[in-house]
């Protein structure tokens, strides 16, 4: 059976560069970075390397760099951190971010009683940021918190504008660049964000391994206490192996991009005016998606929408409906409820995420599929 990957905007596959650097790590340079011994500085030598070409691609210092297992954790960190230890007492976010943000939020709000703000959604599925500057009149200490590329819809939110505001009201600003970050130039010092975190799975880099980038001069409290690893931040030994795969395709990433961008940008085109024209009532959610993702509501019966996946699934077809955190859940999507009238929301809808490695050739399968159901 034929097997096509069409959700990349939930994991990406290695690239065969990333698997060869993690595996020399792994049998060359297993010591623990927190040794003095050779084998421990050999490790602590590939940790900070890897820390420098991260920060480099990002224009960022290597000392702003802190390692963890994922951008869920340190999400929960910094918004954590920024309640407990900055004396934040409000937070502004809005209804389409990553449940890591949202839950956070929720739990925040009822440990530490602080107040919480949700910027309005528009009808393109972007933010209504003209109400930021009212959420920011009083003089409470406020972190915004916002993400870069919306995961299910890929619509790309006006975090300039964000950063800019937060600037002049000072206003922490924390931003999940999970889908923008090795898809895209980014530079810390132009975005103007406080906080951002990344994953290394979302470009071709392995699972489990992710990082926090804390402006200079922006002290937060760990999350975990005992060693002092990662400057302090985080306790634990360091994956050292993980850590040099995420640099590696990170780079690889930056190396490869405008050819890459390019390839993905015209697979893109060519599925939307494939579907268009395969379902003339298809809707496209969006109007300024992301290169490499989008997500169509399908002129189907509402009733296949439950067994749209696993039609595909059964046909070898891997897309989503949305993120993949909530791929178990029988609830609507969130990031869709905040925007679309509830009929939209009753029919199937399918999120198409592009990688360099997908053809136009998995695209017509992909639509002769849909067709059938």
């Amino acid at each position: 059976m034929k097997k096509v990957y069409f959700d990349n905007a939930a994991t990406t596959a290695l690239r065969e560069e990333v698997i060869h650097e993690m595996t020399s790590v792994l049998i060359e340079n297993f010591g623990n970075p927190s040794s003095t011994h050779s084998f421990g500085r050999n490790a602590k030598n590939i940790l900070e390397s890897s820390r420098k070409i991260i920060a480099k691609h990002l224009y960022a210092l290597a000392s702003e760099i802190i390692f963890t297992s994922s951008a869920t954790e340190a999400t929960n960190w910094i918004l954590r951190s920024a309640v407990k230890d900055l004396g934040v007492k409000h937070i502004i976010t809005s209804k389409i971010e990553h449940h890591a943000t949202l839950h956070t939020v929720l739990v925040l709000e009822k440990e530490y009683n602080v107040k919480v703000s949700y910027l309005p959604i528009l009808e393109d599925g972007n933010l209504d940021i003209a109400f930021l500057n009212g959420f920011l009149e009083d003089d409470e200490k406020t972190i915004v918190s916002l993400m870069h590329v919306n995961n299910e819809t890929g619509e790309i939110l006006p975090i300039d504008q964000v950063s800019k505001i937060c600037q002049e009201k000072k206003a922490y600003f924390h931003c999940d660049a999970v889908q923008s970050i090795g898809k895209m130039p980014l530079d810390v010092n132009l975005l103007g964000a406080d906080f951002i975190v990344g994953t290394a799975h979302k470009f071709h880099g392995p699972k489990g391994i992710g990082f926090a980038y804390i402006k200079k001069n922006t002290i937060l409290q760990p999350l975990l206490y005992g060693g002092e690893q990662e400057k302090g931040f985080r306790a634990g030994t360091e994956a050292v192996h993980q850590v040099s795969g995420m640099a590696k395709a990170l780079e690889l990433a930056y190396i490869n991009l405008n050819e890459e961008r390019a390839y993905i940008e015209s697979l893109k085109k060519y599925c939307t005016e494939s579907l268009k024209k395969a379902f003339p009532d298809s809707k496209i959610i969006g109007l300024n998606t992301f290169y490499n993702m989008m997500n169509v509501v399908l002129p189907l019966d509402p009733n296949k929408t439950a067994m749209l996946l696993f039609s595909l699934d059964m046909k070898g077809i891997a897309v989503s409906r949305g993120s993949a955190c909530q791929s178990g859940s029988n609830k609507p999507s969130h990031v869709l409820a905040a925007f679309l009238s509830p009929e939209e929301q009753l029919k199937p809808n399918i999120r198409i995420s592009f990688s360099h490695w997908n053809t136009k050739e998995e695209i017509d399968y992909l639509v002769e599929v849909l067709q059938t159901i």
